[in-house]
């Protein structure tokens, strides 16, 4: 039975913060001119975290780490549930809902126990700001179903929920909410209560959920004007990724940053797809507005939705790839673990003051080159001729390499509209192999179960076959047989409840190389989750890829990355410093200087001409 409790506000007085508050008039874009930093509970607690968790990770933060200018304190999600103590989500029918009488989540006094009576996140907050931090929540697009069921009035009108909502476009992995329909008259004053009260508990950043992917124009639209009446600085984060990059326009006008991805985690094969999208991002980089690379799961995890009571998977050289490369695509940097568990070696990455004055201050990043695994990205000094210069050795996972795919999903989870990605790619002339591949997402091979349906290669005379038709070269899989018309565990292809006749059933990870027909010029498939691996608590997290190249990794050496500096407009010697390793590296001048890159290593440098 689920269980509503509802407050009523008598401590809090809200118009007289709200109009204390309204008398501001500031460009948004000003409340974050370098990317935010700070912590966020995710990756650590999952939904579960608790008062006292946030106190020590926000005590951590204002002594070790607050002079190097993370600031940012964020409670993620379901902070509103009473009775979540897992990593997991607990389902909507089970879980007890703390909700105050005008429709508007509160947060639950049994996990913070200073928001009892009524008092809300503002005890919090205000201990938070007392360390010279900053306060953020995570909440969810749309309005309660439980204000909806319970017709519970919006404040300061004479409409209840029950006006305002449609079931369309709900969220497909959280059952909370209903969508806010923007013409319904009520819908912007229902937004505009839930930042009222934000803004009288003293909040300084929001993330907003279920928001850009897929892109909700109205509602990102009228969350922009809540805030905005406010007159509060407020930053808005926009998840989750990917946003459509066709979008970046208004993402740009209403948000202070925007996700590029979906979940980011302690996985190479996840880290190694972020270079295909920082790369993508990069023109779109602006100040106050950021498009957001995703949380960095460094550190130590408690109880988190995919990892508990473990540190990260990733090596220290590949811990240098990911503050490297979010440092070079300046993406906001919220980092995932618990604060107070973090070793030395952590900490240096968190406070190295060169890679962060790069992070804040450096212009016109973007990627230089991409070449046989081996990559780098470049930027500019503002207050000099000085440029910043990163390559990094990405060669592949111990599994593939991903120099030469032609399609890439990216992570497929439950979080994947439709549990798949429609495949429609041309393939390069004389192709003579095609290889199929699932890789895992991140978190473990453990029931990804995984559908090739209706692979299909399509001929220059406009004929088709079936890919189910023809033998092929080599199948293997991670767990089980891989199976023709039948998924891996011998059952029916099934993705999300509807059943296919023809496909090839898989599991991570899997490698399936075919021969390809003469004059074959395109390939289509749906590439999905079984449901056999979607239907468990584990769940199913994949990436599908397809390649004409064999992908088979060949070089896990550190490798001698050329750095051209005359390319780079340094026609005399320049002076080279490794910022990483807070060292001087002499003169050079040419082709001279070539940094030997550890496998998934990085290295970051600052090229100044020198002194006539």
């Amino acid at each position: 039975m689920k269980l509503i409790k509802l407050f009523k506000l008598t401590a809090i007085v809200l118009v007289l913060v709200a109009c204390n508050n309204r008398n501001e008039k500031t460009n948004f874009k000003d409340w974050a001119k370098t990317p935010p930093m700070g912590w966020n509970s995710w990756d650590c607690f999952g939904p579960s975290v608790v008062e006292d968790e946030v106190k020590a990770n926000a005590d951590y933060m204002a002594k070790h780490l607050k002079d190097f200018g993370w600031e940012y304190v964020v409670v993620d999600i379901r902070w509103y549930v009473e009775n979540q103590t897992t990593g997991h989500y607990n389902a909507y029918d089970q879980s007890d809902f703390v909700i105050d009488e005008y429709g508007r989540y509160m947060p639950s006094p049994k996990r913070f126990p200073s928001a009892a009576n009524g008092s809300g996140f503002k005890p919090l907050a205000d201990y938070i700001h007392s360390l010279g931090l900053k306060f953020g929540i995570h909440i969810m697009r749309g309005v309660p179903k439980e204000a909806v069921l319970n017709k519970l009035p919006i404040k300061g009108t004479d409409k209840t929920a029950a006006d305002i909502y449609s079931t369309e476009y709900e969220c497909t992995w959280l059952q909370d909410n209903y969508t806010v329909v923007r013409e319904k008259p009520g819908a912007q004053e229902y937004y505009n209560s839930i930042f009222d009260l934000y803004a009288s508990w003293g909040l300084d950043f929001v993330k907003v959920d279920d928001l850009s992917r897929p892109y909700h124009t109205n509602e990102i639209e009228m969350i922009r004007k809540a805030i905005d009446q406010t007159g509060r600085p407020i930053v808005l984060s926009m998840s989750p990724g990917a946003t459509p990059i066709e979008e970046h326009a208004h993402a740009t006008a209403n948000a202070n940053m925007w996700r590029t991805i979906d979940d980011f985690w302690d996985n190479w094969s996840q880290l190694n797809y972020s270079f295909e999208k920082c790369a993508e991002w990069a023109p779109y980089i602006s100040q106050g507005a950021w498009p957001d690379a995703d949380m960095l799961p460094l550190g130590k995890f408690i109880r988190g939705e995919r990892a508990t009571n473990r540190y990260t998977k990733f090596t220290k050289d590949e811990q240098y790839t990911l503050m490297t490369l979010w440092t070079m695509f300046k993406s906001p940097l919220m980092f995932g673990g618990n604060l107070p568990d973090n070793d030395e070696f952590t900490n240096s990455l968190l406070t190295n003051k060169e890679v962060l004055e790069v992070h804040g201050k450096s212009i016109n990043n973007k990627q230089w080159f991409n070449e046989n695994d081996l990559i780098s990205w470049i930027a500019d000094d503002p207050d000099s001729k000085d440029k910043f210069v990163a390559v990094f050795n990405s060669a592949g996972d111990g599994f593939i390499t991903t120099k030469n795919l032609l399609y890439r999903s990216g992570t497929v989870s439950h979080l994947t509209d439709g549990f798949g990605e429609d495949i429609d790619i041309e393939l390069p002339k004389e192709s003579e192999d095609l290889y199929l591949i699932v890789n895992d997402g991140g978190d473990g091979y453990s029931w990804d179960h995984a559908n090739w349906i209706n692979p299909t290669v399509h001929l220059a005379d406009g004929k088709t076959i079936k890919l189910t038709d023809l033998s092929w070269e080599k199948a293997f899989a991670g767990w089980g047989t891989v199976g023709i018309n039948k998924s891996v565990s011998g059952g029916i292809l099934n993705i999300k409840g509807i059943e296919y006749e023809n496909g090839i059933g898989t599991h991570s990870q899997s490698i399936i190389h075919y021969k390809l027909p003469q004059n074959s010029v395109r390939f289509t498939a749906f590439a999905g989750l079984d449901i056999a691996g979607t239907n468990v608590k584990e769940g199913t997290t994949v990436e599908f890829m397809v390649s004409t190249e064999d992908p088979t990794p060949s070089n896990e050496e550190p490798t001698a990355i050329p750095v051209d500096l005359e390319v780079l407009g340094f026609s005399n010697k320049c002076v080279i410093r490794d910022l990483w390793n807070k060292e001087d590296m002499g003169t050079f001048s040419g082709t001279e200087f070539a940094p030997v890159i550890n496998y998934h290593g990085a290295g970051l440098y600052r090229i100044s001409p020198l002194s006539e």
